[in-house]
């Protein structure tokens, strides 16, 4: 598997993962999308190194980004430097090899080289509708829950950290 930058052009394959993965991801525009994209610090596609196959990516926002969210929100009010991400998403004939693990690696050694005073590894899981896939899979990885939140789009989420490897 070949991880690499998002570019524009990855637009249409990766929002079309991140629909197929709703609700365990928010849905968005297109456009939204595209915005949250072009505002990350760090942007990753996941591409499979036998077909070219776009496999999954993530999206990773550093404080001051414009960005409406609120669970960015929430984080940028409780810690001072953090990388946040805002989505992953693997494609069901991707998924269970790896490729959220090698992302996260990727995301923790880019974010000590870009953002070297950055703390925290900021995100959140869905407590309703449940995704104890992702619970656990956090878990593992050694995020803990800071709080709690009900979203204006109808989840309660469990809001995570870890520190930055």
């Amino acid at each position: 598997m070949l991880l690499r930058p998002y570019s524009p052009a990855d637009l249409g394959v990766v929002h079309a993962i991140n629909q197929a993965e709703a609700p365990a991801v928010g849905s968005v525009t297109p456009d939204e999308f595209a915005h949250v994209a072009a505002q990350s610090a760090i942007a990753l596609v996941a591409v499979d190194d036998d077909s070219d196959a776009v496999a999954g990516f993530c999206l990773v926002l550093a404080p001051g980004a414009e960005y409406a969210s609120g669970n960015y929100a929430w984080f940028s009010d409780r810690y001072d430097d953090f990388v946040y991400l805002d989505r992953i998403a693997i494609a069901p004939a991707f998924q269970r090899r790896g490729i959220g693990r090698a992302m996260y690696a990727e995301v923790d050694r880019l974010a000590r080289e870009l953002r070297p005073d950055a703390t925290d590894f900021c995100l959140e899981v869905n407590l309703r509708p449940r995704n104890d896939g992702s619970l656990a899979f956090h878990d593992r990885l050694g995020f803990t829950e800071v709080g709690q939140r009900e979203t204006d789009y109808g989840a309660r989420v469990s809001m995570q950290t870890r520190p930055l490897a």
